[in-house]
């Protein structure tokens, strides 16, 4: 056996733990648990919730008010339709009782 395997079947070899090496393990185990359960979130954590929820109510604005728009538009829109087609019937009319006709007629 060389050196290099003698080393390393030393290094791995099993060794019985140091008395109350157990309670030391567990005892830390369990004060980690604790402090991550008081352990408090960072400073900026709440500025990020607060600028996410302000965005978030930003970005709901402008959807509301391009909802509105699109809204306004397709109402002038419909409203420019009955005008063209008050318009296209009183020039009809207009146009039947200039050529001497007293009724209208499609």
């Amino acid at each position: 056996m060389n050196d290099l395997e003698r080393q390393l079947k030393d290094a791995l070899r099993r060794e019985t733990p140091p008395a109350g090496f157990t309670d030391r393990v567990m005892a830390r185990v369990a004060e980690e648990r604790r402090r991550k359960v008081v352990a408090m979130p960072p400073r900026w954590a709440g500025w990020a919730v607060a600028a996410s929820l302000l965005v978030g109510s930003l970005g709901g604005g402008a959807w509301y008010r391009g909802q509105q728009e699109r809204e306004r538009a397709e109402d002038a829109g419909r409203q420019i339709l009955v005008a063209m087609k008050i318009t296209g019937e009183t020039i009809a009319h207009v146009r039947a009782q200039v050529q001497g006709r007293t009724t209208y007629e499609e």
